[in-house]
This record gives C-alpha cells, structure tokens and sequence, in this order.
C-alpha cells in the first residue's frame, strides 16, 4: 500500500449525464424568527439509550445555525453540537429549549 496521499482534492466522477453535486458554499436567506417552524423532540436512536434534545426546522445560514446551537447549549448548561442542520443538545431539555426558543420570538416553535 502506497503512503502518498490522494491529490483528488474531493472530485467525485460520475457516468450520469444529470450527475450534479449540491452546492453547499450557497448562502441561504435568513428567515425571521416569527417564520421558522421549529421542532424540539426527544430522540434515543443509536445513542446507547442516552436522551439527545433535538432541535429541527432551522433555515438560514450554517453560521446562524452554530450561534442558535451555542446559545441553546448555553442556557441549557449542558453539551451538544450542530449536525446535518441539526441541533442536538444532551438530555431531555425539550421544556427549557421550548420556552427559550418562544422567549426569542420562534412563535411555530413545537414540543413533540
């Protein structure tokens, strides 16, 4: 096995003459709170039976998304992250999560 490192710089080919990648480097606009339709669930898959908050919905730009997950994790006092447009807060925080998100004028927020 060779030790060099590929030079592909993450170019992908594809016999598909409809192939396209998804851009990811586009902005999305930013809604207004009042717009976004939040969801806060609870969610126990594949975490070896730990509880995660997750928070859905999001639209708008990726680091409109960071600041809402740090602010969150915050006001919570507990870990989590920002992933696939996701956020995911450790524990069953869904009655703090919602509460903070209506303080902030998310009004389509919704508990599942």
């Amino acid at each position: 096995m060779s030790k060099k490192k590929s030079n592909r710089n993450g170019i992908v080919y594809s016999t598909n003459p409809d192939f396209r990648m998804e851009e990811e480097n586009i902005p999305r606009e930013a809604l207004s709170p009042k717009q976004q339709k939040l969801r806060v669930r609870l969610d126990t898959r594949q975490r070896a039976g730990k509880a995660v908050t997750l928070v859905e919905g999001f639209t708008g730009p990726v680091e409109e998304l960071d600041n809402l997950g740090r602010q969150l994790k915050t006001h919570c006092g507990t870990g989590g992250s920002v992933k696939d447009g996701e956020i995911l807060i450790q524990g069953d925080q869904r009655d703090k999560i919602t509460q903070w998100l209506i303080a902030k004028g998310f009004t389509s927020t919704k508990r599942i």
